[in-house]
């Protein structure tokens, strides 16, 4: 039993410790190109939260990280077989309940910690922040937190380097064969504003990509998963830490 993960625990262990942070993992269910599961998004949050958690734990911060929700924002992706989609307005009910609870419960902390590039929390954050004035109520990606050139030398933007290095370091036995990947080669919009970054539309990801993978795997490694994944748990370990060792009064410098 792992005392910082909900899931593996009981009543009797659980109504005796003062929470500082509850850690909220979101994924997705899609397809990551030819050779990773469609669980790759919630196996990578899952793990990441608990590690990331564990080293919290241990330098005194009470975390408890929540079961994964394992269905993000696919609207790009509705005709790709069983990518399963949970609408934002969705998504806003469900997180909205969670937030419910823990403010009943005087768990004025939530961080959600995303692994699916679709999912966007900050207008919801908003809204619920102001329905919930207690909460402190935080997002991170953490496939954002370090720069990827350190670790890989092709930059992921799904199913590439860095996602099929992550799973063949925490579920080899999920990962086929990299001869039977797809090269990740996909298409771009043609419009500047775009390519630029101040302008945004939607991928139509079939439109996009064959293989559903944006981002070439072919070099990853489990040894670069491995490095990766301890170094990002690492950081988003001291975000946790830092959430939970600042008073609610005095979030700001």
């Amino acid at each position: 039993m792992r005392p910082y993960l909900l899931a593996e625990n009981n009543w009797r262990h659980i109504k005796e410790i003062s929470f500082d942070v509850a850690v909220l993992p979101w994924g997705a269910t899609e397809a990551h190109n030819y050779h990773l599961p469609y669980g790759t998004d919630i196996i990578e949050a899952e793990a990441i939260a608990a590690e990331a958690a564990r080293i919290a734990w241990e330098k005194g911060s009470k975390i408890i990280v929540l079961p994964a929700v394992p269905f993000g924002v696919n609207t790009g992706q509705h005709d790709v077989t069983l990518d399963i989609n949970m609408n934002p307005s969705t998504q806003l009910v469900v997180l909205k309940d969670v937030i419910e609870v823990l403010n009943r419960q005087e768990i004025y902390k939530l961080i959600l910690l995303n692994s699916h590039g679709g999912n966007d929390f900050k207008p919801m954050i908003r809204e619920l922040g102001l329905r919930f004035p207690k909460m402190f109520i935080s997002s991170c990606d953490w496939f954002k937190s370090l720069d990827q050139k350190l670790f890989f030398e092709n930059k992921d933007d799904h199913a590439g380097e860095m996602e099929t290095s992550l799973m063949l370091y925490l579920r080899p036995d999920l990962v086929l064969p990299l001869s039977e990947a797809g090269d990740g080669n996909s298409k771009k919009f043609k419009f500047d504003a775009i390519k630029e970054g101040w302008a945004w539309a939607e991928r139509q990801w079939t439109k996009v990509t064959k293989d559903s993978g944006v981002g070439d795997p072919r070099n990853a490694t489990a040894e670069k998963g491995e490095k990766y994944f301890k170094a990002v748990t690492e950081k988003v370990a001291q975000y946790f830490i830092g959430v939970a060792q600042t008073d609610s009064n005095d979030y700001y410098e």
